[in-house]
C-alpha cells in the first residue's frame, strides 16, 4: 500500500496520481485499522466495517476492541507520542500491558503532526494546515493491500513469492531477552 509517508520515501517509476491509494483508517498514521480489521475477520470471523477508539488517558492513548460472546477477543492499543509510548514500556514491565497489538509513533497527534510537517511562523503547529491535510489525505482512495497490484507484483518480483524465505526474512522479526547493560547512559524508564 502507499501511505503518503512511506511513498515519499521509495521510487515509484511511472505511477500515474490515480495509482496512489491510502490504507484503510482516518488518518495517515500506521495500519492500526487495517490489521485490526483483518485480524478480526481471519482470526474470528468478524467483519468489522467501522472502528471505534476509545480514548484512555488522553486523545493520543487510545483502544480498539473486539468483543465476540461478551468475551473482548482482540484488544489493540495507539500509543502516539513519547510520554504515552513511555507509560506503555513501564506497563509492559510490570506485566500490566493487555494488548495484542499496539501502533507506535513518535509524534503527538501522529504523522501528519511531525516535525517534518508546516508549521506556524512561531514554530507550532498550524491547527487549520493540519486539518487541511487530514482532508486531503482521506480524499485518497482506500485499499486494501492484498488487492493492490503494486503490493502483488512487490511480492512477486522481488519478495519471491508471499510464503517465500525472503518475504519471511525482510518482513518479520522476533525478540528475544536483552541483558541489561550497566552503562551510565542508560535511560531509565
Amino acid at each position: 500500500i502507499f501511505d503518503l509517508p512511506f511513498c515519499c520515501s521509495l521510487r515509484f517509476d511511472g505511477l500515474k496520481e490515480g495509482d496512489v491509494v491510502r490504507h484503510d483508517g482516518k488518518r495517515s498514521d500506521g495500519y492500526l485499522e487495517h490489521i485490526f480489521k483483518h485480524a478480526a475477520k481471519e482470526l474470528f470471523g468478524v467483519d468489522v466495517k467501522e472502528i471505534t477508539y476509545k480514548a484512555l488517558k488522553n486523545k493520543d492513548f487510545q483502544e480498539v476492541t473486539l468483543e465476540k460472546d461478551g468475551e473482548t477477543v482482540l484488544r489493540f492499543a495507539a500509543a502516539y507520542g513519547f510520554r504515552n509510548i513511555q507509560n506503555m514500556v513501564l506497563k509492559l514491565k510490570k506485566g500490566k500491558f493487555s494488548y495484542h497489538f499496539v501502533e507506535v509513533l513518535a509524534c503527538p497527534g501522529g504523522c501528519l503532526n511531525g516535525k517534518g510537517q508546516a508549521q506556524s511562523e512561531d514554530g507550532k503547529p498550524d491547527r487549520a494546515l493540519l486539518a487541511q491535510m487530514e482532508e486531503v489525505y482521506t480524499a485518497i482512495p482506500a485499499r486494501l493491500p492484498e488487492s493492490n497490484l503494486h503490493v502483488q507484483r512487490m511480492y512477486q518480483d522481488w519478495l519471491e513469492g508471499m510464503d517465500s524465505k525472503k518475504a519471511q526474512d525482510t518482513l518479520h522479526t522476533s525478540y528475544s531477552a536483552v541483558n541489561q547493560s550497566t552503562s551510565s547512559l542508560d535511560i531509565k524508564w
